[in-house]
């Protein structure tokens, strides 16, 4: 592909079918990574991976569930086997897989508490888990957590979703303190409002949502944030991007 800096490295990302995984995946592989791509829609893996080998990449798709143990380990297993067989090093995990829920404790369906938080706060951090052993074994590589502007900043119109994140924002920086000492950086990416189909499952509609956010005008695409994820994973080894909070120009909340 066109790029070269991330040449011999390798990128697992997961929730890559669709959104910011998605962009993040082709923008990796345009810079010269081989990406191991894990979602629960192997259809959308499958297309996405035609579309980064058309362009002259290297990807392996692994379909699986973020949120299951079982499975994560089977992804990185995958992706540690797949680095040696192209003499590559596995350094880069972005924690990218997962879901929304429209409302706070009042509003927001009960049913999906427990599956918003088994994904977005306990998958995550059983990735981290693994994913950090490897890199604190290796000396070195990134592990990128999507965390979100509305867990820093929780509004009420998605009060329930911005707890987990704003859980995973406060464990991402524990986790940095961790491992920064042993030569692994971790990064905690806070995107704004991104336009994606995330929105339409996590059950936003013009009246609890879309109304409200008129006012920002441009929203952001996925595209964005992957190109600040791969500015920060191309850092040079002694720089640590800890946090990068991007938000549509127009966004004045959350």
């Amino acid at each position: 592909m066109a790029g070269s800096s991330l040449s011999g490295r390798v990128a697992v990302i997961t929730g890559a079918s669709a959104g910011i995984g998605r962009a993040t995946a082709l923008s990796l592989a345009r810079d010269g990574a081989a990406v191991v791509v894990q979602a629960r829609r192997g259809e959308k893996l499958e297309e996405l991976a035609k579309e980064i080998t058309a362009a002259g990449g290297q990807v392996l798709t692994v379909k699986g569930d973020a949120a299951k143990e079982k499975d994560i380990d089977e992804l990185l297993a995958k992706a540690r086997e797949y680095a040696g067989r192209i003499s590559a090093k596995m350094d880069i995990v972005v924690v990218n897989a997962g879901r929304g829920l429209a409302g706070g404790l009042l509003g927001s369906d009960m049913k999906q508490w427990r599956e918003v938080y088994e994904t977005n706060v306990l998958g995550a951090a059983y990735l981290m888990r693994r994913a950090g052993e490897i890199l604190v074994e290796m000396g070195t590589g990134d592990i990128v957590v999507l965390g979100s502007a509305s867990g820093r900043n929780v509004s009420p119109f998605s009060g329930f979703y911005g707890s987990s994140k704003f859980a995973i924002g406060g464990m991402t920086e524990a986790f940095r303190r961790e491992v920064c000492g042993r030569g692994v950086r971790v990064t905690l990416m806070l995107p704004g409002i991104v336009e994606t189909e995330f929105q339409g499952v996590a059950g936003y509609t013009p009246e609890n949502f879309y109304k409200g956010i008129a006012r920002f005008g441009k929203l952001l695409k996925a595209e964005d944030i992957a190109e600040a994820i791969l500015f920060v994973v191309t850092r040079p080894a002694g720089v640590h991007v800890n946090e990068l909070v991007i938000r549509p120009t127009g966004q004045d909340y959350p």
